[in-house]
């Protein structure tokens, strides 16, 4: 439950404020004044507070610094008449949320609550994958002992406590915000924010407003100061996906940032420093882009301080079987089931299998397959149609023999790796069970076969 301090030394308003915001369902206390509030701040934090910058005992702007002081992760809204706007954009440059000005609409008002509980719903699961941070200093949602991932692992520990920029390549579902995560866990910005902006399908006035921030009246509909997420992140990391959709004339102006550190809110005049570290990732190959036209070349320097590519799920496939028991977990939390893991056969399918979507299209299929699976184990038959096939070229001979050889030498692989299961292997096959009988017979595959099985 989200908890809310209000305080106004006009009592309407602050009643007014009140009930708004408890009909939306938060908890909501109100202050006449500024030192009781802090009183009780100081006792148990509020989650958000909206502030009155005009109080008969103390400055709202000195309360604003006791509250950062105190917890951080507040979000202090600024409530404030026409006459005292630059103070409350001060208050914005000092920690603030945002602001409001009165008299405030019941539409606002929730907007901007909501909007502050957002953050800090991503504040507080950044805290929790912080409290995850296994015994080797990385989060616990790595999983792998592979060499290609303990290489990863050790580059992450490396850059994590170097202040410089970070290029990300890998191909979607490898994990790139996983590892600009570690990175910043890692690393002297860990109590700092840990801002995402996906860089793709968004025009360049969006992002630029996104990024950088407006001022008031920069543009229509700009009815508020708006705080950039670059600005936003101070001290912290920004991580940048999709970098390579980021248009050439937006190029530009994020370039000029890198090298100023400094950002200016579009409508802006003055330029407000940024002590930040940004890691930008792509699935494309940003070099070839460079050479196509398609990305700036001293851009990509600036970027590409220390490069890190993730191996693909297929490169790595040591870590699939754990993997597979790690997702078998999160589901059986998640759907409440009981699954107590996966058939060799059904194993042996995903070992063979290419993951174009890589670890994250692993977590689907065993969501797929859990979903699906009657059974205490994953079965050949509960995973997607793609996987259920035999790499039956497999350690056969490269002699050319007659088809029937052929043929049989399949039909005894397959009937080896299901352990002689007529169900799995007809699943497999696509044929009546009748029709593998009789060729059983034909080619003198003799096997005594599992009780129960046969029928």
């Amino acid at each position: 439950m989200i908890s809310v301090a209000v305080i106004d030394d006009e009592e309407t308003a602050r009643k007014m404020t009140a009930r708004i915001l408890e009909k939306a369902g938060y908890t909501v206390e109100t202050f006449g004044s500024g030192l009781p509030f802090l009183r009780k701040m100081e006792a148990e934090a509020f989650d958000i507070v909206f502030l009155d910058l005009q109080l008969p005992d103390i400055g709202g702007l000195e309360i604003l610094s006791h509250v950062k002081s105190i917890h951080c992760w507040t979000q202090v809204i600024i409530v404030t008449g026409h006459g005292t706007i630059e103070n409350a954009v001060k208050a914005t440059q000092k920690g603030a949320f945002q602001y409001l000005t009165k008299p405030c609409r019941s539409h606002d008002i929730c907007l901007m609550a909501a909007r502050a509980a957002e953050k800090i719903a991503l504040h507080r699961e950044n805290d929790r994958l912080r409290s995850q941070v296994d015994t080797h200093g990385l989060l616990s949602g790595f999983i792998g002992n592979s060499k290609a991932m303990q290489a990863i692992f050790t580059t992450i520990r490396k850059v994590a406590q170097v202040n410089c920029n970070v290029l990300l390549e890998a191909e979607t579902g490898t994990g790139k915000q996983l590892t600009a995560q570690a990175i910043h866990d890692l690393g002297p910005r860990k109590n700092a924010p840990f801002v995402y902006f996906n860089c793709g399908g968004f025009t360049e006035e969006l992002i630029c407003s996104e990024l950088f921030g407006h001022e008031k009246g920069a543009f229509t509909g700009a009815d508020n100061c708006k705080i950039g997420l670059l600005e936003s992140a101070a001290g912290g990391t920004v991580l940048l996906d999709e970098i390579s959709e980021m248009p050439l004339s937006m190029q530009v102006k994020l370039l000029h940032v890198l090298q100023e550190r400094q950002v200016l809110r579009v409508g802006g005049t003055r330029p407000v420093d940024l002590h930040i570290r940004i890691i930008a990732a792509t699935n494309r190959n940003l070099k070839q882009c460079v050479k196509e036209g398609l990305f700036r070349e001293d851009l990509y320097y600036r970027l590409n301080v220390v490069s890190i590519r993730l191996p693909r799920l297929s490169e790595r496939r040591d870590d699939i079987p754990l993997l597979v028991h790690h997702f078998i977990g999160r589901v059986n939390k998640a759907f409440s089931r009981e699954i107590r893991g996966i058939s060799p056969e059904a194993l042996e399918l995903l070992m063979h299998y290419d993951f174009p979507g890589n670890v994250r299209e692993l977590e689907n299929i065993i969501q797929h397959a859990a979903a699906l699976t009657d059974e205490i184990k994953l079965l050949p038959e509960d995973l997607p149609a793609r996987l259920r096939k035999v790499h039956q070229w497999d350690n056969i001979s490269t002699e050319l023999v007659a088809m029937e050889e052929m043929e049989k030498q399949y039909l005894a692989r397959v009937l080896a790796k299901t352990e002689h299961n007529i169900k799995a292997a007809v699943s497999i096959l696509k044929i009546p069970r009748t029709t593998l009988w009789r060729k059983i017979k034909k080619y003198n595959i003799t096997q005594t076969f599992p009780s129960g099985e046969d029928s």
